[in-house]
């Protein structure tokens, strides 16, 4: 695609920004945020906000929602404390003919935004406009690791690509470019456990939204080796997000969502962040909407934060353990900046950890990480 003008051809020409009468006050995101033109500097964003509100994919019936537009209402609200990050919104995809001229306008707007190496939230839309994240990678032929987070494993053997299947086919379909995946915060009693078995045996990580909730610093290494993340807004429990019909009365609460996302924003391979479900109608008092807003402020966040780490070659910047446990010869990194962790691999490589996994090793325990990562490269 040779200019943005071009891409800007996918997208509603009324922007939200046009249409609100908001005031905002200059600290607000509502005056800082770049609204994306044809003579727009795109190369000076950080971050775009795409919106795709097509759910053609959970209900054939269901009109394109303008949901993107109500959680642009209260994220411009907020106000703005990380001057350093810069954050553009194109705008809507013009919702397509059919369920897959939509798919294939936001693929195109979600490659093309890859390719000038910006990162994208996408605010959706039903669930299956995942897939639009995979094939950006998949048409490159790059090898991904991805999450999701979603009280549903959503991997049942329906026909087509439907909110509730789109997995089996980013799983399953050859060629396959999925190295890793983790699906984080389903709650058991959903979800069949042969499935959770068989994920399992293909080495992918599948967490219960209790034991992430027990420690959910253990979740930070994950995201951070993430290429794309894909939450459906029903992980969070009904009475801090009420516009999903599918919620549970269990799930994250408002402020373990934001940190999930900050720890997204924290991690340097992520490229995009697509939030899913959100369906305006059933939303009290925009709640939802304040809710995703939220996500979406401690995502800059964490992007904020990144940016202060150094990288893993610049020796100075970083602590070095070596450790012996269980046979097994190492070295843990800590970053001096962010006090994160890293754990060096037999074959040298160096993936991200916690702090927890450093002192099982120091007490002869072959961190569960550590097992995981290996069984996976054999």
């Amino acid at each position: 695609m040779s200019n943005l003008k071009e891409l800007l051809d996918f997208t509603a020409h009324k922007h939200f920004s046009s249409s609100t009468t908001e005031t905002y006050l200059p600290t607000q995101i509502g005056s800082t945020i770049e609204i994306i033109q044809a003579d727009c500097d795109i190369s000076a964003l950080d971050v775009v906000l795409v919106g795709c509100g097509e759910f053609r994919g959970q209900d054939g019936q269901f009109a394109y929602s303008d949901g993107p537009d109500k959680i642009r209402h209260a994220f411009y609200q907020l106000h703005d404390w990380h001057t350093s990050i810069k954050i553009g919104d194109i705008g809507n995809i013009i919702q397509g003919q059919t369920l897959k001229d939509t798919k294939a306008a936001l693929r195109t707007v979600l490659a093309e935004l890859y390719a000038l190496g910006k990162r994208v939230v996408i605010l959706g839309g039903s669930h299956d406009l995942t897939l639009q994240q995979y094939e950006v990678f998949k048409q490159q032929e790059e090898i991904v690791d991805f999450s999701v987070i979603d009280m549903l494993a959503d991997v049942n053997e329906t026909s087509g690509e439907r909110y509730d299947n789109y997995l089996l086919n980013a799983l399953t379909s050859t060629p396959n470019f999925v190295r890793h995946f983790n699906l984080i915060g389903f709650q058991s009693y959903f979800v069949n456990p042969k499935l959770i078995e068989t994920l399992d045996k293909l080495h992918f990580d599948c967490i219960r939204v209790g034991k992430v909730k027990e420690d959910i610093e253990q979740v930070e290494p994950m995201l951070r080796n993430t290429h794309f993340l894909s939450i459906d807004i029903n992980a969070a429990r009904h009475s801090d997000a009420p516009c999903n019909k599918t919620a549970s009365p269990n799930g994250f609460y408002g402020d373990e969502m934001c940190k999930l996302t900050r720890f997204a924003g924290m991690g340097n391979r992520m490229h995009s962040l697509g939030i899913y479900g959100y369906l305006p109608e059933n939303d009290v008092e925009s709640l939802s909407a304040k809710l995703i807003a939220q996500m979406l402020w401690y995502y800059v966040d964490g992007l904020q934060f990144a940016r202060t780490e150094a990288s893993l070659d610049d020796k100075d910047q970083f602590f070095e353990y070596h450790i012996t446990f269980t046979d097994n010869n190492t070295s843990f990194l800590k970053s001096r900046k962010t006090n994160r962790w890293w754990m060096k691999l037999p074959n040298n490589d160096c993936i991200p950890c916690s702090h927890k996994d450093y002192i099982s090793a120091c007490n002869n325990e072959i961190p569960e990480r550590w097992i995981r990562q290996v069984e996976r490269s054999v």
